[in-house]
């Protein structure tokens, strides 16, 4: 291997392996016999052939930060992108070209040097790559659509080894299975995306209310967000503060003037009495840091998430009685979709849960492993009785190692499109550390073929 690519390769038993081979989840613990930390296209080329021709499990590695722990495998070849980092912006034509190894918080710092933007995610240290293949939620989400929405074109190093470049009309139906369909169809090793004026400070930030009061906000919040402009992004969670105190908490970003967003926050920021509003005017780099400190490299993740249409009485009831029992540090997040990603036609893409408005899902964030029944079974129940709340559906970037049924819930009527195209691109699952569809001849319902 080390003689075939430009970048390092680290092995069993070099200084560095320990720490090359950790991800983001520290609850995720795999051995590989090898990391190739590409330095370009020709590097993944060389890795991919290098894997096939040996029968190499192969995991897929950028950010890091699937809450599985798809990125890292045992005994495979993980072929790491994170060096590749190469960004170009064209402030005229509003697009930029990015390496698969930037993190969001990389991208927007380059793209804000020109005022702007594309939507990317909550967290600065989430990879590009993975979270614009699974689709790309963001804060500029309901104006913009999603990332995956926004991409003009990517080349893609394909099971057979050929870097292809994709757009609506180069190898068109492969540009369209990646947009949303994961990693199941090859290594995109750059992303060209369309651009948009953002910035370079938008009003931002939190309002909190008291647990006690939580049950009226969240209805005032349902009834606040469901009718919100495309401009307003309304994610909002049940959490506990750095004292111990419990709280339901908003969080909005206003993609717009600032006395604008003032006016149309207004009724946000005087309902009831909020314990803490801390919305300004706010640098968007700053905006997409935010998640940043509260899920950091290395603690223990386990989450499961499922989209909701609305926030029924009877359901905030449900996530209350839920959350009375979180154990400390827990989160209930509700991710404000809808606006933009709601008018796009279901088929243009892989994503096809378009018509929901909220992806509600419960995290668990601890240390210490003698905890980990404890608290995945803390959110599993949680996330259960939700289930009659449920539309059915489920965002692809949230899944775990879930199966096949999920997965296919994760893509609903696209499913039987992205099954044709892995089957023509690869045919023997070569690429199958991922929310996998597995090609015609394996695919086996209910059953991860990820074994």
């Amino acid at each position: 291997m080390r003689r075939t690519v430009r970048g390092d390769v680290v092995a069993r038993g070099d200084v560095a392996y320990d720490q090359a081979r950790k991800v983001w989840n520290g609850m995720v613990d795999r051995h590989p016999a090898a990391i190739v930390y590409c330095a370009g296209p020709d590097d993944v080329v060389a890795a991919v052939n290098f894997a096939r021709s040996r029968s190499l499990l192969v995991a897929v590695r950028a950010g890091g930060h699937n809450i599985g722990g798809a990125s890292v495998c045992n005994d495979g070849l993980v072929i790491d992108l994170s060096r590749m980092k190469q960004i170009e912006v064209d402030p005229d034509k509003r697009t930029a070209r990015a390496q698969a190894g930037l993190n969001l918080g990389e991208f927007d710092a380059a793209t804000q040097t020109y005022g702007l933007a594309t939507t990317m995610g909550v967290n600065g240290d989430t990879g590009i790559a993975g979270l614009t293949l699974g689709g790309g939620f963001g804060k500029l989400g309901r104006k913009y659509g999603l990332s995956c929405d926004n991409l003009v074109s990517a080349e893609v190093v394909t099971a057979d080894g050929r870097l292809l470049r994709t757009s609506a009309t180069e190898h068109s139906d492969l540009f369209w299975a990646i947009r949303g369909g994961g990693g199941n169809f090859g290594i995109v090793t750059s992303f060209e995306y369309r651009l948009f004026p953002v910035g370079p400070v938008l009003l931002a930030g939190s309002i909190a209310h008291p647990y006690e009061r939580a049950h009226d906000a969240m209805r005032f919040y349902q009834a606040f967000a469901s009718t919100a402009a495309d401009e307003l992004s309304l994610d909002a969670a049940l959490a506990t503060t750095p004292s111990g105190e419990r709280v339901f908490s908003i969080s909005a970003c206003y993609v717009g003037p600032i006395d604008e967003g003032e006016r149309i926050l207004k009724p946000l920021r005087e309902y009831g009495a909020p314990i803490q509003d801390q919305i300004a005017p706010r640098s968007y780099v700053e905006i997409q840091s935010a998640g940043d400190a509260i899920f950091p490299r290395g603690r223990r993740y386990y989450w499961k998430a499922q989209f909701l249409r609305e926030l029924s009485s009877a359901a905030i009831d449900t996530l209350l009685a839920g959350y009375a029992s979180a154990p400390a540090e827990s989160l209930l997040v509700l991710q404000h979709v809808g606006g933009a990603i709601a008018r796009i036609p279901v088929e243009a893409t892989p994503y096809a849960n378009r018509d929901a408005l909220y992806d509600c899902f419960p995290i668990a964030i601890w240390d210490d492993p003698v905890e980990d029944a404890m608290r995945i079974r803390w959110a599993r129940e949680l996330w259960d009785a939700m289930r009659p709340f449920s539309t059915g559906g489920v965002y692809a970037n949230n899944l775990g190692e879930e199966g096949t049924e999920r997965v296919e819930a994760a893509y609903g009527e696209n499913y039987a499109r992205l099954l044709a195209l892995k089957t023509k691109y690869d045919p023997t699952n070569f690429f199958r550390l991922n929310q996998n569809i597995a090609p015609a001849a394996q695919a086996t319902r209910g059953r991860d073929p990820r074994a």
